[in-house]
């Protein structure tokens, strides 16, 4: 379960980066985005998709949090 940092860009997409993988990639899709909640299924705009609990209320970004890939 990677730590993977999630932050807004200039244009206001979220980009989501791991440090140990030097990946950066656009967050295509997020299950759960609403104003009381954010997380579970995240599909990035390569076609990998990963998982993180759904976090209530929504974090601030940017933010640190664990994810874990999606089968």
């Amino acid at each position: 379960m990677p730590s993977v940092m999630i932050r807004k860009s200039d244009s206001g997409v979220l980009l989501f980066y791991v440090a140990k993988k030097d990946m950066e990639e656009t967050i295509a899709t997020v299950e759960t985005d609403t104003a009381e909640s954010w997380g579970g299924e995240v599909e990035l705009t390569d076609g990998s998709k990963w998982y993180v609990d759904p976090i209530s209320p929504p974090p601030v970004f940017p933010t640190t949090l664990r994810f874990k890939r999606a089968e």
